[in-house]
């Protein structure tokens, strides 16, 4: 009894001392943060906030980079960063540009003093490192952006200075004491309109690790200088949680970031871009595990209901401090749409290291890839997601060794999977592209403990170990590549349609060549909706298999069961919609079939 006095009273002082900070752009530099006083700054409210304390910010653009010095104790003691609900807030990180002279025609330019940026200047920070390409140029993390809509960067001001077809490209230079930008803007005189450039290197980021239990809802988050983020270096992105513990990111707008959106990334050290090559990433995970790399130290987030867009590396990236993490609910688009600079890091979510992800409920589309879990995704699952109009690939797991579960999605574009991993179950989705299985990868890459980051040991990547249960295949996808493979494979269930192949593993597959489901993917006023034809004899044929950890065994390498990330058992008795499943014998595909002849379904 004394214990639970001692709870209730201890909870009691929490709500007591906890405090709400009002901020908004009318307060001044004297205010207390009360509501009749607010503070003017986000980070004026940051500086003072202590955990169980909750920060508002109300209407307004807020120019500024927050920096939380301190996070919250734990999930009943965060602190927490909000819009005031139903009020636009944004918070940028761009300047308003003036005083612009025409040079000639439809080309302007305008001369700023270097400390208008303070101690970084975007104009004169190059992006490079580690798997990035130029494409023979400079590219700088500088941007200008015209009512929003972000400018071209010129190679050379030769560009600029030829006849205007479109308002697209500018050209900066950097001297000692000032910064020169020149600027195309046909037809338009840029001193009338919203004329923005980067100055920020991010929005929202702890300058320290180890800054736990934020929670930051209901902002609009635009323009960050970011820099190129691969998995050996420190990773900032325009909104980040550096090498810290259990934020919650929620239902914001994020977008326009040089290289990306939200990171959930390593530490930085001297080794930072200095280890593209998979041996120099083995040791960045080594020294990772003794900085901290660990279930009780970093990961635990939550990224739900974000809107995540215009990244021109990636929506979400994380390389080891994202493990853990549930990643739910986001719409990311426009990922690597405009193609100036390439690498190896572009997708709408890219994590290293996502041990026990939980990817489930996104809408990613118009991204180079949709998801690429590269190195480490044990434990991980993908789960009814929407894929559609990816450039290469909806989902590309890369020298894994599972166990990865990969269930009721729809994988809409021209190339559904490019898998070069073992280990993974493919199990209830819509195929409606190609399927690429890498034979073999020579590279030397980490298993794990069971939930742990604890290393188990290192491996090459054969193909195999894979299982394919109750699946669609909608068109062209081969399964035949799994006929010459290396380990194992289980395959049963699964309709092949449409030209689709079936592997010599799989002893009874329904094949109806010549079946052409029609999948069409429609964009209406209320949601996105599925049309396809149905055919009930796929389910009425045969009986399939409910899948569940038994069925799914073990994936060989690491010799670790398919299971939640609790450890608890799995059932694949829901589908894409979380309707629940025939479970003596579930219709192939996401969706259990309620119907017959034409469907059409709202999927998001």
């Amino acid at each position: 009894m004394r214990n639970i006095i001692a709870l209730l009273l201890t909870f009691a002082a929490q709500v007591i001392f906890a405090r709400e900070f009002h901020v908004s752009i009318k307060g001044d530099g004297h205010g207390d943060g009360t509501a009749a006083n607010p503070f003017p700054t986000i980070s004026a409210a940051a500086q003072v906030a202590q955990p169980g304390d909750v920060i508002t910010v109300h209407e307004g653009v807020y120019r500024e980079r927050v920096n939380p010095p301190r996070g919250g104790t734990s999930e009943r003691k965060r602190i927490v960063y909000q819009a005031a609900p139903g009020e636009r807030v944004e918070i940028k990180g761009s300047e308003v540009v003036t005083n612009w002279v025409q040079v000639q025609d439809d080309v302007w330019q305008v001369t700023l003093p270097n400390s208008f940026f303070g101690s970084f200047n975007p104009f004169n920070d190059l992006i490079h490192g580690d798997w990035f390409k130029d494409k023979g140029r400079k590219h700088h993390t500088g941007a200008m952006y015209l009512n929003g809509e972000w400018l071209v960067e010129a190679a050379k001001l030769e560009d600029v200075l030829k006849p205007v077809e479109t308002n697209t490209l500018w050209f900066a230079e950097v001297d000692d004491k000032h910064t020169k930008i020149w600027a195309q803007f046909k037809g338009v005189n840029p001193n009338e309109q919203l004329v923005e450039i980067n100055v920020r290197q991010t929005v929202f980021y702890p300058a320290q690790t180890g800054i736990n239990f934020i929670t930051v809802r209901g902002f609009i988050m635009r323009h960050a200088a970011t820099p190129w983020a691969p998995p050996t270096a420190e990773q900032i992105g325009l909104i980040g949680t550096h090498w810290s513990k259990g934020w919650i990111i929620e239902s914001n707008i994020i977008s326009h970031s040089i290289c990306t959106g939200i990171t959930l990334g390593k530490y930085g050290d001297e080794w930072d871009n200095r280890a593209g090559s998979a041996e120099g990433y083995v040791g960045t995970i080594n020294r990772a595990l003794t900085n901290g790399w660990n279930s009780a130290t970093v990961g635990h987030h939550i990224i739900r209901n974000n809107d995540i867009s215009h990244c021109e590396q990636g929506g979400i990236v994380g390389s080891l401090g994202g493990a853990f993490s549930i990643i739910t609910g986001n719409t990311i688009h426009e990922i690597h749409v405009r193609h100036l600079f390439t690498g190896a890091e572009m997708a709408g979510i890219k994590l290293h290291g996502g041990i026990d992800v939980q990817i489930t409920r996104n809408h990613i589309y118009n991204c180079w890839f949709g998801v690429w879990l590269d190195w480490m995704g044990q434990g991980a699952r993908l789960s009814q997601n929407l894929f559609h109009d990816n450039f290469l690939t909806d989902c590309y797991l890369e020298v894994d060794h599972g166990p990865m579960l990969v269930d009721n999605n729809l994988l809409l574009s021209a190339k559904s999977v490019r898998s070069w991993s073992s280990g993974v179950a493919y199990v209830h989705n819509l195929f409606g592209g190609l399927v690429e299985s890498k034979f073999y990868d020579a590279r030397l890459t980490p298993f794990h403990r069971p939930h742990s980051t604890a290393l188990a040991g290192l491996h090459d990547n054969p193909r195999g170990d894979d299982r394919y249960y109750n699946n669609l295949f909608a068109s062209r996808a081969d399964l035949s590549q799994y006929d010459d493979t290396k380990l194992p494979v289980w395959m049963d269930g699964n309709v092949f349609l449409n030209g689709a192949k079936p592997s010599r593993f799989e002893t009874s597959p329904s094949v109806q060549a010549d079946l052409n489901p029609a999948l069409k993917l429609v964009q209406a006023a209320d949601g996105w909706y599925l049309e396809m034809k149905l055919d009930p004899a796929w389910s009425l044929n045969r009986n399939r298999k409910l899948v569940t950890t038994k069925l799914l065994g073990h994936a060989a390498i690491p010799n670790a069961s398919y299971e939640q990330p609790d450890g608890a058992k799995l059932r694949l008795n829901t589908d894409y919609l979380g309707r629940n499943r025939n479970e003596v014998n579930p219709t192939p595909g996401p969706f259990e079939q309620t119907a017959q002849g034409e469907l059409k379904l709202k999927v998001w």
